[in-house]
């Protein structure tokens, strides 16, 4: 069978709930598709409204009654909101592989009033609530996707016409009251989380909804080596130094060792000074290549800036003191001391293999945002590989 893309929408009250990680976990687990495009949107009314009426459908297996439901809830939920006029947020994922559609169904599940406790992911996140007369009282499907594969591709041609003008890094769509001064940040879900279908990139989002920060922009990047040297290009002067001791310390036992002498201290501080900078160069592009596939070295010059073959999760989040919380809840750079509870003492691994990167400060916030660009359409990417120019 050829792949298919398939889409899930997170819808506004699942984004406020902090649900996102668990949605995107188990959707990545469940189907082993490839999460090939991320994007925020704030639709419009137009975009809603097209999208809306696309929703119900004869060849949707959904009773007539629950498709106008979810017509109604589009309507209501995703348009902007007409006392204010503010938009609001949705989230939108595309999946990618053999038999796209069916499996994101099958987990994503149809809404009905019989609940068979969690199997699916509106089972767990959704409701629908009826009265004795069985009028609906509350309906929230937490998630929105397609029925079939010819729907799935007329919606997302849809989104996609929409994607630079309603997505990318959300403004406006947050109040915050007088007194408080929003901050943004980044992160980076690192590639040691994607390379089988895991749960751990939804397990780190999920950490981070902890802080009661706001996800404004998601994007599935592929950095460059161009990018990844630019992105980590602060570090490297500090390997250089930094690492003179220990490796000057590592020399010295490697020298007595072979050659059966003793190193005395000026001549070790020599081979500090002429190791340590080598060293620091191989750790740099070790880091290089593990974010975006090649180092400098192994990249033909005419490639640099071309996409790697490591995938990341970049997010963009907004909020109050946003850089301090998010990397409270990441923890150190070392996962062995990292304090329990922290995304890198349970996800990492050693310096360089540690879940997740966030920026340190505002000021970096923005230089590694400009690098990443978030806001980038990658979407349109993802949708026109597979069916062409929209």
């Amino acid at each position: 069978m050829s792949q298919q893309l398939a889409y899930v929408i997170i819808t506004p009250y699942t984004l406020s709930k902090s649900r996102t990680g668990g949605v995107i976990a188990r959707l990545i687990t469940r189907t082993g598709l490839d999460l090939c495009g991320a994007r925020m949107f704030a639709p419009s009314a137009e975009l809603v409204k097209q999208y809306a009426e696309a929703t119900v459908s004869a060849n949707d297996p959904q009773d007539r009654k629950i498709q106008e439901q979810i017509r109604d809830y589009i309507l209501q939920n995703l348009s902007p909101d007409p006392k204010t006029g503010r938009r609001r947020r949705v989230m939108m994922l595309i999946f990618r592989g053999e038999d796209a559609v069916r499996k994101v169904r099958s987990v994503v599940g149809n809404i009905t009033g019989n609940r068979r406790g969690g199997e699916s992911i509106r089972d767990t996140f959704g409701d629908y609530v009826t009265d004795e007369s069985g009028n609906v009282r509350y309906f929230e499907p937490a998630v929105l996707a397609a029925p079939n594969a010819e729907e799935c591709e007329a919606k997302l041609k849809l989104w996609t016409r929409y994607s630079d003008t309603d997505g990318g890094t959300m403004d406006n769509t947050l109040t915050y009251a007088t007194d408080e001064k929003p901050q943004r940040t980044l992160v980076l879900i690192k590639p040691d989380n994607f390379k089988f279908p895991t749960g751990r990139p939804g397990n780190v989002i999920d950490f981070f909804s902890r802080t009661g920060l706001y996800i404004v922009a998601i994007k599935v990047h592929r950095m460059s080596t161009a990018q990844a040297m630019e992105f980590y290009g602060p570090v490297r002067e500090v390997l250089r130094t930094k690492l003179k001791d220990v490796v000057s310390g590592k020399a010295k036992a490697a020298v007595e060792k072979e050659l059966g002498f003793a190193i005395p201290a000026d001549a070790q501080k020599q081979l500090g000074d002429v190791l340590g900078p080598l060293f620091g160069d191989n750790q740099f592009d070790n880091i290089v290549r593990f974010m975006s596939g090649r180092s400098e070295k192994e990249c033909p010059p005419a490639e640099l800036n071309q996409p790697g073959s490591e995938k990341c999760i970049a997010l963009v989040y907004e909020g109050v003191d946003a850089v301090n919380k998010i990397r409270d809840v990441l923890g150190p750079t070392d996962p062995s001391k990292a304090p329990p509870g922290s995304i890198r003492r349970e996800f990492g691994s050693n310096i360089m293999v540690n879940a997740a990167h966030a920026s340190d400060a505002p000021e970096n916030a923005q230089r590694e945002m400009g690098i990443v660009k978030v806001e980038e359409n990658t979407f349109r990417r993802a949708v026109e590989e597979v069916y062409g120019k929209v």
